[in-house]
């Protein structure tokens, strides 16, 4: 299936992995040289190097999302375009909800079951809590 009103994927942006243990998790990506972007007490956000190609941390509370990977977009409407042009093909996606890191995004399940997530990220990236 082709989206035809959509400009199509441009950046894999990031990776979501589940966790057992968070504070340790995020300390051996910290000894790798990743940068902290947000840190909250369920799940935290870094980012490698000047493409800023980001790992999500999720520990065993997280319930928002499970293991994903995720599509960035710097336009928020190519964002909607998409869940609409996939939802009009008869693709099963979930509500476009903003984030309280400056984001907004829906997931969804490929043909074979693995989750992704189609994500506006502003211009200037994604917002820190740090």
């Amino acid at each position: 299936m082709k989206l035809e009103t959509s400009k199509g994927v441009e950046r894999i942006g990031h990776t979501a992995l589940r966790v057992k243990d968070l504070k340790r998790s995020k300390s051996f990506y910290l000894n790798l040289g990743m940068k902290l972007i947000w840190d909250d007490e369920d799940w935290c956000y870094l980012e490698a190097g000047i493409s800023k190609d980001g790992l999500a941390l999720l520990g065993p509370n997280y319930k928002a999302a499970g293991p994903h990977i995720a599509f960035h977009f710097e336009d928020k409407k190519e964002v909607e375009k998409i869940h609409k042009d996939l939802k009009n093909s008869g693709i099963k996606v979930g509500c476009i909800h903003d984030h309280r890191d400056g984001t907004a995004s829906f997931y969804m399940q490929d043909t074979e079951g693995n989750w992704l997530e189609m994500l506006y990220v502003p211009q200037g990236g994604i917002q820190s809590n740090i």
